[in-house]
């Protein structure tokens, strides 16, 4: 492969962040022993938040006044393609019922998880998109029970924004509390009727901890690190467009990491060329962190053919993908490793963030090589059942009893033979051997 990096990647160097993962252990241990207690202590110390935890239509109704008509009108646009787009994916769910040969039945079941926890975000940016993502979704998969909770900072309570998106998508609950304090009291069950069975959304790295320690007594969406894009881009592609889309990504954190693969020399030293120019126009805070993301973790890479350049965005596995090149279902049909894929200069990445319809909370760190993003798929269990007569009974039952002798399983073996006995008295069966021993 003939890879040349025109701009290369120099992070600062990494420490293993142990005190991260001591402190949200610590504080996970506090709120288990403490319970509600622990929980609001956090929030005054932490976020400086005296107010009541648990929201109600009082402050819904004080959220939807103070959130303009056009900004409702903006949240409902965006609700109605994402919820859209999420009764589709559960359209494409299906249960099934199917007779594996005579008397034998087995079918699969769509069992909706009963209480779904979202994080939505509520710090340098009001994240409404993300209620939508979360909370939206949860619902459209049929999750009865939906806890959503936000940042509340002071005397401010939650963004009003966020607060109205979570009431206009369905949360059933609401809390005012943001952090490893809102991921455990969701997880604990400590303000709903129950705990919760799967906690989603994006947060800081002590809000990813937090989820990361509790996933396995809780089910997550995604183990999320800094948010990261890739452009693919032909000699066709606008440079300014290009830089426009990285430092628009770049924007989210000084260690979010941007990349362009490209087919064109030229086209990447020129996108090279002009992004201190598009960064340097960029309000504060962006500014600053998309300065610091582009030097320290963006990369240009340059490839002769859009086969290599498949084979390295693959590679990386970007959370997203743009293609700003000739012949996009070729791409399509080609590209295997990304969490959202977007096709064509007409498509970017912001679009799918706020209002385009698919999920925006998407894999990270090369997890799209075996993952998708956020979807209804992820609140609702993929069971199964089975269902056999006597006569299925008599033919599965001997083969069940062999394997499992075969395997050093008596006690299975057993389960297999009581029954043959009891609907078949008078027959013999060869039913395997346990350690040298004929049945």
């Amino acid at each position: 492969m003939t890879t040349e990096y025109l701009k290369r990647a120099n992070p600062p160097t990494e420490t293993i962040d142990t005190a991260t993962s001591e402190t949200v252990q610590r504080m996970l241990a506090q709120i288990k022993r403490e319970g509600r207690e622990a929980v609001e202590r956090y929030a005054r110390d932490l976020d400086g938040y005296k107010g009541k935890i648990v929201l109600d239509e009082r402050d819904f109704a004080t959220a939807a006044k103070s959130v303009p008509r056009g900004v409702r009108d903006d949240i409902a646009f965006a609700h109605q393609r994402v919820r859209d787009f999420a009764q589709r994916q559960r359209d494409s769910l299906a249960e099934f019922e199917v007779e594996l040969m005579s008397g034998l039945v087995a079918g699969q079941k769509l069992i909706p998880a009963n209480t779904a926890g979202c994080y939505v975000p509520g710090g340098r940016y009001a994240h409404a998109a993300s209620a939508i993502m979360s909370v939206c979704t949860a619902k459209v998969a049929g999750v009865p029970h939906i806890v959503a909770t936000s940042p509340a900072h002071q005397d401010a309570s939650m963004n009003p924004a966020i607060l109205y998106t979570m009431q206009l998508c369905g949360a059933n609950t609401v809390l005012a509390l943001g952090g490893v304090q809102a991921i455990a009291a969701m997880a604990y069950g400590l303000y709903s009727n129950a705990p919760a069975d799967i906690i989603v959304g994006p947060g800081n790295r002590f809000v990813a901890e937090a989820k990361r320690t509790l996933f396995g007594s809780i089910g997550i969406d995604v183990v999320a690190g800094p948010t990261e894009s890739a452009v693919i881009a032909d000699e066709n592609a606008d440079a300014d467009i290009v830089a426009a889309d990285l430092a628009g990504q770049a924007e989210h954190g000084p260690d979010s990491p941007v990349w362009l693969f490209t087919t064109s020399r030229a086209l990447g030293e020129k996108v090279i060329e002009v992004m201190p120019r598009v960064i340097a126009a960029l309000p504060e805070p962006a500014r600053s962190a998309a300065t610091a993301a582009w030097r320290d973790y963006g990369e240009v890479v340059y490839a002769p053919t859009r086969e290599e350049i498949c084979e390295i965005s693959d590679r990386y596995a970007p959370e997203h993908l743009q293609v700003l090149a000739a012949d996009l279902d070729w791409w399509l049909a080609r590209l295997t490793n990304y969490g959202s894929l977007f096709l064509g200069e007409e498509t970017t990445v912001a679009y799918g963030d706020k209002c385009a319809g698919p999920n925006h909370i998407l894999p990270t760190r090369g997890a799209a090589r075996y993952s998708g993003g956020l979807s209804v798929g992820k609140f609702i269990k993929t069971v199964t059942y089975q269902r056999l007569n006597r006569t299925a009974s008599r033919e599965v039952g001997q083969v069940a009893a062999r394997i499992s002798r075969l395997e050093g399983m008596e006690g299975h073996a057993r389960t297999g033979d009581i029954r043959l006995k009891k609907y078949f008295p008078q027959e013999q069966f060869e039913l395997g051997t346990l350690q040298g021993h004929q049945r």
